[in-house]
Protein backbone atom coordinates (compact mmCIF):
# COMPACT_ATOMS: atom_id res chain seq x y z
CA UNK A 1 0.00 0.00 0.00
CA UNK A 2 1.51 3.41 -0.97
CA UNK A 3 0.91 6.84 0.63
CA UNK A 4 0.17 8.91 -1.85
CA UNK A 5 -0.75 11.99 0.19
CA UNK A 6 0.77 15.25 0.03
CA UNK A 7 3.41 14.87 2.94
CA UNK A 8 3.42 17.75 5.36
CA UNK A 9 6.65 18.98 6.43
CA UNK A 10 8.38 17.02 8.92
CA UNK A 11 11.81 17.19 10.87
CA UNK A 12 14.82 14.95 10.13
CA UNK A 13 14.08 10.89 11.22
CA UNK A 14 10.45 11.93 11.79
CA UNK A 15 9.20 8.28 10.45
CA UNK A 16 12.58 6.69 11.90
CA UNK A 17 11.99 8.22 15.69
CA UNK A 18 8.34 7.24 15.22
CA UNK A 19 9.49 3.65 14.51
CA UNK A 20 12.10 3.17 16.95
CA UNK A 21 9.48 4.44 19.86
CA UNK A 22 7.64 0.80 18.74
CA UNK A 23 10.82 -1.18 18.76
CA UNK A 24 10.42 -1.03 15.43
CA UNK A 25 12.45 -0.12 12.09
CA UNK A 26 11.55 1.62 9.01
CA UNK A 27 13.59 1.12 5.48
CA UNK A 28 15.09 3.52 3.42
CA UNK A 29 15.51 3.57 -0.66
CA UNK A 30 17.63 5.90 -3.29
CA UNK A 31 19.08 5.07 -6.30
CA UNK A 32 22.30 6.26 -7.91
CA UNK A 33 23.05 6.69 -11.86
CA UNK A 34 19.59 7.91 -13.44
CA UNK A 35 21.30 10.47 -15.50
CA UNK A 36 24.36 9.07 -16.60
CA UNK A 37 25.32 7.99 -20.25
CA UNK A 38 26.78 4.44 -19.04
CA UNK A 39 26.54 2.08 -16.71
CA UNK A 40 24.53 0.51 -14.97
CA UNK A 41 21.37 2.27 -12.75
CA UNK A 42 21.96 1.07 -8.82
CA UNK A 43 19.67 1.23 -5.99
CA UNK A 44 20.02 0.65 -2.81
CA UNK A 45 17.25 -0.18 0.57
CA UNK A 46 18.96 0.12 4.12
CA UNK A 47 17.32 -0.87 7.48
CA UNK A 48 19.14 1.42 10.31
CA UNK A 49 19.27 -0.29 13.81
CA UNK A 50 16.64 0.68 16.40
CA UNK A 51 17.99 4.08 17.96
CA UNK A 52 21.20 4.46 16.29
CA UNK A 53 22.22 6.73 13.37
CA UNK A 54 25.82 8.21 12.47
CA UNK A 55 27.11 11.79 11.17
CA UNK A 56 27.65 11.26 7.83
CA UNK A 57 24.33 9.50 7.03
CA UNK A 58 23.86 12.38 4.70
CA UNK A 59 23.25 12.88 1.01
CA UNK A 60 26.01 10.85 -1.03
CA UNK A 61 26.37 14.08 -3.35
CA UNK A 62 27.75 16.46 -0.68
CA UNK A 63 30.41 13.74 0.96
CA UNK A 64 33.44 13.30 -0.07
CA UNK A 65 35.02 9.87 -1.28
CA UNK A 66 36.58 9.24 1.94
CA UNK A 67 33.52 10.19 3.84
CA UNK A 68 31.50 8.05 1.92
CA UNK A 69 33.93 5.49 2.38
CA UNK A 70 33.53 5.35 5.60
CA UNK A 71 29.72 5.75 6.29
CA UNK A 72 29.47 2.75 3.99
CA UNK A 73 31.79 0.53 6.78
CA UNK A 74 29.97 1.72 9.08
CA UNK A 75 26.14 0.65 7.21
CA UNK A 76 27.98 -2.66 6.47
CA UNK A 77 28.70 -3.17 10.21
CA UNK A 78 25.66 -1.82 11.92
CA UNK A 79 22.56 -2.19 9.64
CA UNK A 80 20.77 -4.65 7.03
CA UNK A 81 20.85 -3.39 3.63
CA UNK A 82 20.24 -4.55 -0.19
CA UNK A 83 20.93 -3.49 -3.52
CA UNK A 84 19.35 -3.66 -6.86
CA UNK A 85 21.08 -3.43 -10.76
CA UNK A 86 19.84 -3.11 -13.91
CA UNK A 87 21.48 -2.85 -16.82
CA UNK A 88 21.01 -0.37 -19.70
CA UNK A 89 19.41 -2.39 -22.12
CA UNK A 90 16.41 -2.91 -19.51
CA UNK A 91 16.58 1.08 -19.09
CA UNK A 92 15.94 0.85 -22.86
CA UNK A 93 13.63 -1.14 -23.06
CA UNK A 94 11.44 -0.35 -20.27
CA UNK A 95 12.38 4.06 -19.95
CA UNK A 96 14.24 5.06 -16.83
CA UNK A 97 11.44 6.19 -14.94
CA UNK A 98 10.01 2.57 -14.97
CA UNK A 99 13.58 0.96 -14.52
CA UNK A 100 13.98 3.19 -11.42
CA UNK A 101 10.84 1.62 -9.40
CA UNK A 102 11.97 -1.98 -10.61
CA UNK A 103 15.52 -1.42 -9.00
CA UNK A 104 14.45 -0.35 -6.28
CA UNK A 105 11.77 -2.82 -5.74
CA UNK A 106 14.21 -5.49 -6.38
CA UNK A 107 16.53 -3.82 -3.58
CA UNK A 108 13.87 -3.78 -1.15
CA UNK A 109 12.97 -7.60 -2.01
CA UNK A 110 16.98 -8.59 -1.91
CA UNK A 111 16.95 -6.64 1.74
CA UNK A 112 13.83 -8.25 3.16
CA UNK A 113 14.59 -11.46 1.74
CA UNK A 114 17.51 -11.70 4.61
CA UNK A 115 16.04 -9.59 7.00
CA UNK A 116 15.11 -10.96 10.49
CA UNK A 117 12.27 -7.92 10.97
CA UNK A 118 10.21 -6.90 8.39
CA UNK A 119 10.02 -2.62 8.63
CA UNK A 120 6.88 -0.87 9.52
CA UNK A 121 7.16 1.68 6.84
CA UNK A 122 9.34 1.71 3.63
CA UNK A 123 10.92 5.77 3.02
CA UNK A 124 11.56 6.25 -0.55
CA UNK A 125 13.42 9.49 -2.03
CA UNK A 126 10.82 10.79 -4.64
CA UNK A 127 9.69 8.18 -6.56
CA UNK A 128 6.01 6.89 -5.85
CA UNK A 129 7.11 3.18 -4.95
CA UNK A 130 4.83 0.22 -5.30
CA UNK A 131 4.67 -2.97 -3.02
CA UNK A 132 1.23 -4.29 -4.17
CA UNK A 133 2.69 -7.29 -6.38
CA UNK A 134 4.93 -8.46 -3.88
CA UNK A 135 4.76 -10.17 -0.12
CA UNK A 136 5.15 -6.70 1.50
CA UNK A 137 2.29 -5.09 0.37
CA UNK A 138 0.57 -4.87 3.99
CA UNK A 139 3.93 -2.63 4.62
CA UNK A 140 3.63 1.64 4.27
CA UNK A 141 5.22 2.85 1.50
CA UNK A 142 6.26 7.28 2.07
CA UNK A 143 7.68 9.14 -0.74
CA UNK A 144 8.92 12.49 -0.85
CA UNK A 145 11.34 14.90 -2.27
CA UNK A 146 14.83 15.42 -0.86
CA UNK A 147 14.63 12.38 0.81
CA UNK A 148 18.53 12.00 1.68
CA UNK A 149 18.22 15.43 3.74
CA UNK A 150 14.92 14.17 5.70
CA UNK A 151 15.40 10.74 6.72
CA UNK A 152 18.49 9.16 7.79
CA UNK A 153 17.25 5.92 6.20
CA UNK A 154 17.46 6.97 2.62
CA UNK A 155 20.58 8.75 3.33
CA UNK A 156 21.83 5.96 3.88
CA UNK A 157 20.87 3.83 0.73
CA UNK A 158 22.45 6.89 -1.68
CA UNK A 159 25.96 6.22 0.16
CA UNK A 160 25.64 2.10 -0.40
CA UNK A 161 24.38 3.01 -4.17
CA UNK A 162 27.12 5.75 -4.73
CA UNK A 163 29.74 3.57 -3.41
CA UNK A 164 28.05 0.36 -4.88
CA UNK A 165 28.01 1.99 -8.41
CA UNK A 166 31.41 3.90 -8.11
CA UNK A 167 33.41 0.78 -7.53
CA UNK A 168 31.95 -1.03 -10.42
CA UNK A 169 32.59 1.91 -12.63
CA UNK A 170 36.05 1.70 -11.52
CA UNK A 171 36.02 -1.97 -12.26
CA UNK A 172 34.85 -1.12 -15.49
CA UNK A 173 37.23 1.06 -17.05
CA UNK A 174 40.10 -1.49 -17.09
CA UNK A 175 37.16 -3.43 -19.30
CA UNK A 176 36.30 -0.63 -21.36
CA UNK A 177 39.48 1.68 -21.83
CA UNK A 178 39.55 5.10 -23.42
CA UNK A 179 36.52 6.41 -21.99
CA UNK A 180 37.56 6.89 -18.85
CA UNK A 181 34.50 5.50 -16.42
CA UNK A 182 36.88 5.50 -13.31
CA UNK A 183 37.06 9.63 -13.38
CA UNK A 184 33.12 10.34 -14.42
CA UNK A 185 31.28 7.38 -13.63
CA UNK A 186 29.29 7.35 -16.86
CA UNK A 187 27.94 10.65 -16.60
CA UNK A 188 27.50 13.08 -19.60
CA UNK A 189 30.62 14.80 -19.27
CA UNK A 190 32.83 16.57 -22.19
CA UNK A 191 35.37 13.86 -21.93
CA UNK A 192 32.97 11.25 -22.09
CA UNK A 193 30.85 12.23 -24.87
CA UNK A 194 34.14 13.00 -27.05
CA UNK A 195 34.70 9.51 -26.37
CA UNK A 196 31.89 8.34 -27.39
CA UNK A 197 32.32 10.49 -30.98
CA UNK A 198 35.57 8.86 -31.28
CA UNK A 199 35.40 4.95 -30.05
CA UNK A 200 31.56 4.72 -30.25
CA UNK A 201 29.45 3.08 -27.59
CA UNK A 202 29.78 0.16 -25.72
CA UNK A 203 27.56 -2.74 -24.77
CA UNK A 204 27.07 -0.71 -21.13
CA UNK A 205 25.78 2.80 -23.08
CA UNK A 206 22.27 3.28 -22.68
CA UNK A 207 21.20 3.92 -26.58
CA UNK A 208 18.08 5.53 -25.80
CA UNK A 209 20.14 8.32 -24.26
CA UNK A 210 22.45 8.57 -26.79
CA UNK A 211 19.74 8.62 -28.93
CA UNK A 212 18.15 11.50 -27.63
CA UNK A 213 19.59 14.57 -27.16
CA UNK A 214 17.25 15.54 -24.90
CA UNK A 215 18.31 13.19 -22.68
CA UNK A 216 21.74 14.42 -22.28
CA UNK A 217 22.49 16.59 -19.78
CA UNK A 218 24.83 18.67 -22.32
CA UNK A 219 25.24 22.27 -20.28
CA UNK A 220 26.05 20.27 -17.17
CA UNK A 221 29.52 19.39 -15.68
CA UNK A 222 29.83 16.36 -13.66
CA UNK A 223 29.38 17.76 -9.85
CA UNK A 224 26.17 19.72 -11.22
CA UNK A 225 24.78 16.11 -13.16
CA UNK A 226 25.23 13.90 -9.63
CA UNK A 227 23.06 16.37 -7.69
CA UNK A 228 20.38 15.56 -10.56
CA UNK A 229 20.46 12.44 -9.98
Amino acid sequence: MTNMRKKPSFKKNFYEMQAWQEGKTVCGIDEVGRGCLAGPLVTAAVILPKNKTHRLLKDSKILTEAEREKAFSWIAAHCFYGIGILHPRIIDQRNIWQTTLLTMKKALVHLLSGCPEQPSAILVDAMPLKVDDTGYSHIQVHHFIKGESKSSSIAAASIVAKVSRDRLMKQLESVFPGYGFAEHKGYSTPRHKAAVRELGSTIIHRTSFLENPSLIFIEHDLEQQQTLC
